[in-house]
């Protein structure tokens, strides 16, 4: 994090006891301590629904859920939309792991659509907007705060790149239009067919 967003962006620093918030989720409405107990607590950040990061994101959590459960960790995660678009978006999410035999996302979805949250949790990164000028919750993964990892969308898209093996496929951003995506991809573009009818999972042959 550079010098200027630590200094423009509010929240924890590490140590600080973590607020005992009360949200609207998929599950209901509730107390992090009550839904937490006595149990650690991990709480996934993400700037919006309907982005591929964030759906297969949360897609291989909800896979790898049993694993935090054996740990006793429970998993919340957030992202700056409405309930309404919470529900219709893990129908995707779920698609996305092709397991019909799972109908729910086996963890809760905060809404955050006022960013009122994100910003009393220092999730906010004020250089990155979205179209209508508002900050995009920056992605962090964090009662005392013990870890934060924040970093810009595109680190996350290169890291994953990175670590890709040859043969394996990647994701085509959302900003390219098919068209352009075409052209710039001979190889050819597939878009995974999903629930909600959105075209944002685009892959290609690792270039």
């Amino acid at each position: 994090v550079s010098k200027h967003q630590a200094e423009s962006m509010p929240g924890l620093l590490l140590g600080d006891a973590f607020p005992n918030f009360e949200a609207d989720t998929t599950i209901g409405k509730l107390k992090l301590y009550d839904f937490l107990g006595d149990s650690w607590g991990i709480l996934f950040s993400h700037p919006r629904d309907y982005t591929p990061v964030c759906t297969t994101e949360l897609g291989q959590a909800a896979e790898l859920s049993p694993e935090f459960t054996k740990r006793n960790v429970k998993m919340i995660a957030l992202s700056i939309d409405s309930l309404e678009e919470h529900y219709s978006w893990s129908k995707d999410i779920l698609a996305y792991n092709n397991d019909e035999t799972v109908s729910e996302i086996p963890f809760p979805i905060i809404a955050d659509d006022r960013r009122e949250l994100a910003v009393e949790l220092g999730m906010l990164d004020p250089e990155e907007k979205d179209q209508s000028g508002m900050p995009l919750t920056a992605r962090c993964v964090t009662p005392k705060l013990i870890l934060n990892i924040c970093h810009h969308s595109e680190t996350q898209d290169n890291l994953f790149l990175f670590f890709k093996k040859p043969g394996d496929c990647v994701m085509v951003p959302p900003a390219i239009p098919e068209d352009e995506a075409r052209s710039l991809f001979p190889a050819g573009v597939y878009t995974k067919e999903l629930p909600s009818g959105k075209r944002y999972l685009r892959y290609i042959p690792q270039p």
